[in-house]
């Protein structure tokens, strides 16, 4: 088998994700997608579903934990990575410390409520019993662009008139 560089190997794994967060878009719910790996297998995945669920929680990184710790059966997700197109939220990101992730690899980041590395950065935080490896900025450029299309499609929805 080829060896593929590290940086092909998370634009492919973000490419999956990112396919999660169109899905999310079309169903109208924020566009954030997420799939968690371990040995270059996907073992969990989920995208945005608050509106469909009525859940505050169902965020794509949660649903993302709950199918892969399932598929392991272990509560802890030692030697994976999470790859998602949205900078973590605060409940995410502590979701992911207390998993025992090993990484956290982003799209967009989130200056509203990002907590890996934007606002907060509770992934690297030493007073944790664990810290979770962060790398972002891949696909940036297409998953700030799915989000501020979704965006202006919502504004342009609530007041009536196409922008």
């Amino acid at each position: 088998m080829k060896n593929i560089p590290p940086m092909k190997k998370h634009q492919q794994h973000m490419q999956k994700a990112f396919l999660l967060a169109e899905q999310a878009y079309e169903e109208k719910e924020i566009p954030v997608g997420a799939i968690i790996v371990k040995q270059d297998r996907i073992i969990g995945k989920g995208y945005n579903q608050t509106e469909r669920l009525k859940d505050a929680t169902a965020h794509a990184e949660m649903l993302a934990i709950s199918a892969a710790c399932s598929t392991l059966d272990n509560k802890y997700l030692e030697g994976c990575t999470l790859y998602v197109t949205l900078e973590p939220c605060p409940m995410c990101a502590g979701a992911l410390v207390w998993s025992k992730i090993d990484r956290i690899v982003f799209g967009a980041t989130d200056s509203k409520s990002g907590a890996c590395g934007s606002l907060f950065n509770l992934a690297a935080n030493n007073k944790l019993n664990h810290q979770v490896e962060v790398i972002q900025g891949i696909m940036e450029q297409d998953c700030e662009w799915l989000l501020k299309q979704f965006f202006q499609e919502q504004r342009s929805d609530n007041n009536g008139s196409d922008i």
